[in-house]
């Protein structure tokens, strides 16, 4: 929050343990009562709100993990066979996509990406995928994963090779296949 927000909203910063919160000028409370109440109602809302969900929240399931597990292996192999024709069935047509630093792009924006990387013979891309864990929620799943892109060029020797982590949520599809609408990726070091 910023400070002409807090002047605005009749707050002040207070220091804590080298932590700045943000208490209402006049609380006559402690500010670590103010936390442990913050906390306390944290908690207490989210036992209400998942006591009333009709399935377990983010129950590990092995057919759908499974389903997700193989989409996203059949990608792989056809991104790194420069399958063209299927390369973007992994996507649906809602697609909305975050990548470190650039605009928010959607499902034709990636399509048109991985069909010209794809059909460019001067540069040969691979993946190497990694799926650290899948969470799944009804017709809703998440993905963390990791990706490897290994970079070759025709006219340079050697690799060049990024590593991306990302969130993928997917969303069951009425035919039943699993699609990713929303992901979050960035490269990371080393």
């Amino acid at each position: 929050m910023s400070i002409s927000l807090m002047r605005r909203l009749g707050s002040t910063p207070t220091a804590i343990n080298d932590r700045r919160i943000i208490l209402p000028a006049e609380t006559s409370a402690s500010p670590r009562d103010q936390v442990a109440r913050l906390r306390y109602g944290v908690v207490l809302m989210l036992i209400v709100l998942f006591s009333f969900a009709r399935e377990p929240i983010a129950q590990p399931s092995g057919a759908e993990q499974a389903a997700i597990r193989a989409a996203l292996t059949k990608w792989t192999a056809d991104f790194n066979a420069r399958n063209t024709q299927d390369i973007c069935s992994l996507f649906s047509p809602d697609l909305l996509y975050d990548y470190k630093g650039q605009p928010e792009r959607n499902y034709r924006d990636m399509c048109d990406l991985l069909q010209r990387s794809l059909s460019d013979r001067t540069t040969r891309y691979t993946y190497a995928l990694a799926i650290n864990e899948i969470l799944v929620s009804g017709d809703l799943a998440v993905v963390r994963l990791t990706w490897t892109l290994g970079i070759t060029r025709n006219d340079a020797p050697g690799e060049a090779v990024s590593r991306e982590q990302g969130m993928d949520v997917f969303r069951r599809q009425p035919d039943g296949s699993w699609k990713i609408v929303r992901y979050i990726a960035y490269e990371v070091s080393g």
